[in-house]
């Protein structure tokens, strides 16, 4: 099943597609609105929601929002419902939120191939010649851009009934706990593989499938008999996910990821990846691996390093974890109550998610 997958999956299905425009318009026509209206206070407020408004046109995968809307449909929802494009934006938006906030916090330059927001800010207090530290402007600014995104989030999830907002807290709530882990995991300098899916799971695979998913269902009104089934399909899915990030982050081409190859590596973010590597290395390549973490690591070690990831097994033995819990998701999908149009869409999402290239 994985492999008939993989021949197809980087090109973006139709169950996200058409899913992830409306969600797109939604928020824009939300920012246009919000901008008029506090250009007209003051025009320096323009500033920072025509930012936000330019990293949600400039892409985006629109997962969180595809995974709502095939989960509500499949349990009987109505598909031109505004409700479920309203969930979905909000999950839009606070992915949008995460993705600045996470910015400053790695210290990252780019996003979707254009400068992150703080470096944005930074640029334009440069510009400026205004006074104060340009990269302590940036970094505020970016956080109140996060801010904005976190509130509107809120605004569009308001029609939500009651019995999808815990749904909603608990997936905001292990969000900000994975990216704690994270940076205790960076900090610290740790392998350890536990800590490393343990990451995984909370700072992103919850939030991008499993979550979504159950949302889809409370929308419907049937989350009582469907978080269990929906839950088998998405956290192994939410876990191969994030187990490709991983790979991108280290192998992928900047020209389609949007971020320069190697990032993480600078950054030693703690992953399966990296840790199933230091399991396995010995001699020089335990040593070239204690240069994880160094932000001045160059072209030439960052390409040693991906020597090290593959001569070790590291990559092949992620590769396979990848297509095992893709199996396993579908799997437990066929067995999913939902419709039939819904679990095809679900399919080529999760083998999209599992074998993208950005």
């Amino acid at each position: 099943m994985a492999s008939e997958a993989t021949a197809r999956a980087t090109a973006v299905p139709p169950s996200l597609a058409e899913v992830g425009e409306r969600a797109e318009q939604r928020i824009i026509g939300l920012l246009d609105a919000e901008l008029a209206r506090w250009r007209e206070v003051d025009v320096d407020l323009a500033q920072p929601l025509a930012a936000l408004r330019d990293l949600v046109r400039s892409g985006g995968k629109r997962l969180r929002p595809a995974f709502c809307y095939w989960s509500y449909v499949g349990a009987g929802g109505d598909p031109a419902d505004r409700l479920v494009a309203d969930v979905g934006a909000a999950l839009e938006l606070l992915h949008t939120f995460a993705l600045v906030h996470d910015d400053v916090m790695d210290g990252s330059d780019l996003r979707r191939g254009r400068p992150a927001i703080h470096r944005r800010f930074i640029g334009h207090h440069e510009d400026a010649g205004w006074r104060g530290e340009a990269r302590r402007f940036g970094e505020g600014a970016a956080i109140l851009v996060g801010d904005f995104a976190f509130v509107y989030a809120d605004v569009l999830f308001a029609s939500a009934p009651a019995a999808a907002r815990p749904i909603f807290d608990e997936l905001r709530i292990e969000l900000c706990v994975g990216q704690y882990l994270d940076l205790v995991g960076t900090a610290t300098g740790t392998n350890d593989p536990v800590r490393a899916e343990r990451i995984e799971r909370y700072k992103s695979g919850k939030y991008t499938v499993e979550r979504p998913l159950h949302l889809g269902a409370a929308l419907a009104g049937r989350l009582e008999e469907l978080s269990e089934p929906l839950s088998a399909v998405g956290l192994p899915l939410g876990q191969a996910f994030q187990l490709r990030d991983d790979i991108l982050g280290v192998f992928g081409d900047a020209e389609v990821t949007g971020k320069p190859v190697g990032d993480d590596l600078r950054e030693g973010k703690l992953t399966p990846l990296l840790a199933e590597a230091a399991a396995r290395a010995t001699g020089a390549q335990s040593k070239l691996l204690e240069r994880v973490g160094s932000a001045d690591l160059d072209r030439s070690e960052i390409t040693a390093l991906q020597a090290v990831l593959v001569e070790t097994g590291a990559r092949m033995e992620v590769e396979g974890a990848i297509e095992r819990l893709v199996d396993e998701a579908l799997t437990a999908l066929a067995a999913t109550p939902l419709t039939a149009d819904a679990r095809v869409a679900l399919e080529e999402l999760g083998t999209f998610v599992a074998w993208r290239d950005r």
